[in-house]
């Protein structure tokens, strides 16, 4: 009697564990290290109001996140750029769906600069003579003679993505631009460096100035803000987005539902990013 008291145990622990196991399982995003603050506050907040909820977040890098999607260890990938063809492709290989892309917040891509540098404008063609080393005297832009440095992000950053497809029209970064692995790496290597040029989301911009940007010679040079990067004005505007295998159901649905809602992106205003609509 004994010994079937404990296999009926047995079996219905094996039962329970599985099941139990599927509960608790955290929710895991995955990808832009532009979004690592604003995804992780989402689910800092979430989590305090849904106890039940575990959402575990961690960066990398767009292309790093996107590629995690595709080989099924993460089930969100943040990314701040759209995703590639390829990505697409590979995707709907392994998963017969495209995937799933659901914009959740706007960012102004801001051009760093040390606080002590006197230019406060630069048009795209500038910048762009600057990143593929045409360019690599201040002077040759309105401000000081001091050679300048260059600093970036690594190709698995869909910033370094969106600049090079932008900015620089496809065209190679200079051998000589020093690629970092985050923003906030860039940004601490522009504070320290007066002579140093950087580039990433408007929420990094803490210690150093924010140039204005010139589409253009016919267009206005315009600054990062709230109200340049809602109406567009400012022409390093861009979407970030949440990409996913499939539709999402469940607490993942209950999590982007509430980002989207005027609760969810009031918390972008705050982190320093903008509201999707």
């Amino acid at each position: 009697m004994n010994m079937k008291r404990i296999l009926s145990a047995f079996v219905l622990a094996a039962l329970l564990v599985p099941a139990f196991a599927l509960a608790v399982r955290p929710i895991t995003v995955k990808g832009s290290d532009t979004m690592v603050i604003l995804a992780q506050r989402w689910a800092e907040k979430y989590m305090d109001a849904n106890p039940g909820v575990t959402l575990q977040v961690t960066g990398g890098g767009s292309g790093v996140g996107l590629a995690a999607l595709i080989n099924g260890t993460t089930d969100v990938a943040t990314s701040s750029r759209p995703m590639k063809p390829d990505e697409k492709s590979k995707l709907r290989d392994r998963y017969q769906t495209p995937g799933i892309e659901i914009p959740v917040a706007r960012d102004g891509l801001s051009v760093y600069l040390n606080e002590q540098n006197p230019v406060r404008e630069l048009s795209f063609q500038q910048l762009s003579d600057i990143y593929t080393g045409k360019i690599t005297n201040w002077k040759d832009v309105g401000g000081p003679d001091a050679r300048l440095t260059l600093y970036g992000r690594e190709n698995s950053s869909g910033t370094y993505a969106f600049f090079k497809d932008v900015v620089l029209l496809g065209k190679d970064y200079a051998p000589s631009c020093q690629t970092l692995p985050g923003t906030a790496a860039v940004v601490s290597a522009v504070a320290q460096d007066g002579n140093g040029i950087g580039y990433g989301g408007a929420a990094y911009g803490k210690g150093i100035r924010e140039v204005a940007v010139r589409k253009d010679a016919q267009s206005p040079a315009v600054a990062p803000s709230a109200t340049t990067v809602q109406d567009g004005t400012y022409p390093l505007t861009r979407y970030l987005f949440f990409y996913m295998r499939k539709k999402p159901d469940g607490e993942i649905k209950k999590w982007v539902d509430w980002i989207l809602s005027p609760a969810g992106q009031s918390i972008s205003t705050e982190v320093g990013y903008f509201p999707v609509k």
